[in-house]
């Protein structure tokens, strides 16, 4: 999916071009997932990098532009914080600026217990963002927290969609799905 806008779209270009260079691995993988792969897209090298952050955060911010009405984005906890950190600070510039959560694995075990943190979603509709997915699991076990803290999830978002999986099962649970880049924007083929 192109970005909006000639300036957003020469930063999808550069951040294609940094995945390419620096976040793609060839070789035996065993995903998160249990499937084999023989290259891994590792984003958090990226997510976590001043040169490609404050580009991820303009370009998941276009992505998510037009849905209405969102106020927080964020997702499980590691992979989706730094991204919605840089939607959060990006955003912070627009007349529509957007909180961050990030999403526990579990509920705290003291203090309030609380399995969410960051922007209060009850009520609220919110995007969860993630680098890549394979089989959506990670989004949906975010969605599925949120939805018992009352938020509505409309979307998920990720930079590289892999193409296996994912996206079915994120729309099997009513929700849109969105990728900034695909594979074959990365010169790769569907594992």
């Amino acid at each position: 999916m192109a970005a909006s806008t000639p300036e957003l779209e020469a930063d999808r270009q550069a951040l294609i071009r940094l995945v390419q260079d620096e976040a793609v691995f060839h070789g035996d993988f065993t995903l998160s997932s249990g499937k084999k792969a023989t290259y891994y897209v590792d984003m958090r090298k990226l997510t976590l990098d001043h040169r490609a952050a404050p580009a991820i955060g303009r370009i998941m911010l276009d992505l998510i532009a037009d849905i209405p009405d969102i106020v927080a984005v964020g997702g499980l906890t590691l992979g989706a914080d730094p991204i919605a950190n840089a939607v959060m600070h990006e955003s912070a510039r627009t007349a529509h600026p957007l909180d961050a959560f990030v999403v526990r694995k579990e509920p705290k075990d003291h203090g309030r217990g609380r399995q969410i943190e960051g922007a209060d979603v009850r009520g609220r509709r919110v995007v969860v963002v993630e680098d890549t997915s394979t089989t959506g699991q990670s989004a949906l076990k975010a969605v599925e927290a949120l939805r018992r803290e009352g938020a509505e999830v409309v979307a998920v978002a990720v930079i590289v969609d892999r193409s296996t999986g994912a996206q079915v099962a994120i729309e099997a649970e009513g929700l849109e799905w969105r990728s900034a880049i695909g594979l074959a924007d990365l010169g790769l083929d569907p594992q």
